[in-house]
């Protein structure tokens, strides 16, 4: 349809016969009658210079006409919508057993984080390939002055673009995915790369403090927010002591925990606890079963728990839920995770960005200063070998170090004095 108006302002340039270029606040906007939509197609071109406005103009006009003739639509759903319609599907997905609903959480926190850097409202369809090579910057700035890991973002740009491909083939962006910048890749061996975690020293004031908060909510269980924070300080000592991952952890099941009594090839007898991580709850699509001490954690749970269950058939009731059937959620966990820690007074803990995922950090670390080997301790965690080996290769260093020293000590001038010295009586001068 031809344009109406016949006669322009000085800031206002018609392009062929039904598209207007037009200043507003300084920038040059573009706007085009779609027949077939009945409605206009507008956007800013983002320049001030006419002459550029012009020749970003003429393109988004053939595009436009291009995208006619081949039955696109322009007129869009809001990046937000996009998002919730992408989430959809995935969620039949996970119906479907094809994905585990933690891997669905997962994506929906990288979608939450690329919405709060493009904006809700945004237009799918007004998105170009270089509109987000900023994220990775934007991101990685620093959040209560702990800076957010490489790996972190390049999985959330991993599901962005997978997001973008399956909003292009149902129509509903122009574009297929955004251009991210290539990164360096990171150097593993570098102590400022690694992992945050805790000491053993830390874990013991952390497991201590745990059991304090179960003694205070078994005062008065009927009080909602006590058996809550009873059932979560329960779920970071299995954490600690498990090294499950936060997906399996939470949908771990009754059924899934079973009580054993080994007794060792010298008659001593152990009381365990084997725990099996089903195909559909693991993060890699493959079930393990492995087993911890007996802490007793599980049976003091129970106790609590089970007796408040409707069917006594308590199988296929969640492990990790004040009722059984709801997970716990996010806050919560985090919640008492940064109250426990606070209360232990763990040092710098603003800068070392520990998470509940550091206990796992932590049993990972703890197996491997053990003497364990990498494969075993892959079995146990449900991942690679490769994976242990690349991020956990300097403990081996650090232990190696370790032996090596222990055939010597330091005398009182700060010396390190060979045990095998002449004169040496096998006592330090501390001693």
């Amino acid at each position: 349809m031809p344009l109406k108006k016949q006669h322009f302002d000085d800031d206002e340039v018609p392009i062929f016969d039904d598209a207007l270029i037009y200043k507003r606040g300084g920038y040059w906007q573009f706007r085009m009658w779609l027949t077939k939509e009945r409605k206009y197609a507008r956007f800013t071109l983002k320049t001030r210079n006419k002459s550029t406005a012009l020749e970003k103009a003429k393109l988004h006009y053939h595009e436009l006409m291009a995208g006619q003739l081949a039955g696109k639509r322009y007129h869009s759903i809001s990046t937000k919508d996009g998002v919730e319609k992408y989430v959809k599907q995935r969620q039949k997905e996970v119906d479907a057993g094809r994905i585990v609903s933690g891997r669905l959480g997962t994506i929906r926190t990288h979608l939450e984080h690329w919405l709060d850097f493009i904006k809700r409202d945004t237009k799918l369809r007004e998105l170009g390939r270089n509109d987000c090579e900023n994220y990775f910057s934007e991101r990685t700035k620093t959040k209560r002055n702990i800076a957010i890991s490489r790996t972190t973002v390049m999985n959330e740009q991993s599901t962005i673009n997978a997001m973008m491909a399956w909003l292009f083939k149902n129509n509903e962006t122009l574009i297929d995915g955004f251009d991210f910048p290539k990164q360096r890749k990171t150097d593993k061996s570098d102590p400022a790369n690694r992992r945050s975690t805790f000491t053993r020293e830390e874990i013991a004031d952390i497991g201590i403090a745990l059991e304090k908060k179960i003694a205070e909510a078994h005062k008065n269980l009927d009080e909602g927010r006590n058996l809550t924070k009873l059932v979560v300080c329960y779920y970071l000592l299995v954490a600690i002591m498990s090294g499950l991952r936060t997906g399996e952890q939470r949908l771990l099941k009754w059924k899934d925990v079973k009580f054993i009594r080994h007794r060792d090839d010298r008659g001593n007898t152990y009381d365990l606890v084997s725990i099996n991580v089903r195909t559909e709850t693991s993060k890699v699509r493959k079930s393990r079963e492995f087993f911890i001490r007996d802490n007793e954690y599980f049976e003091q749970l129970s106790k609590v728990l089970w007796p408040r269950y409707a069917n006594k058939k308590v199988g296929d009731y969640l492990v990790f839920s004040t009722n059984g059937t709801s997970l716990l959620t996010q806050r919560s966990i985090l919640y008492h995770f940064h109250n426990v820690l606070e209360e232990c007074e763990i040092k710098h803990r603003d800068k070392r960005d520990l998470v509940p995922y550091s206990f796992r950090h932590y049993f990972i670390t703890d197996k491997v200063k053990a003497g364990l080997t990498y494969r075993q301790v892959a079995d146990m965690c449900g991942t690679s070998v490769t994976q242990i080996e690349n991020t956990y290769r300097h403990i081996d260093r650090e232990t190696m170090l370790t032996n090596a020293l222990a055939d010597y000590y330091i005398d009182g001038t700060g010396r390190v004095i060979p045990r095998t010295a002449p004169g040496w009586s096998g006592e330090t001068e501390d001693e």
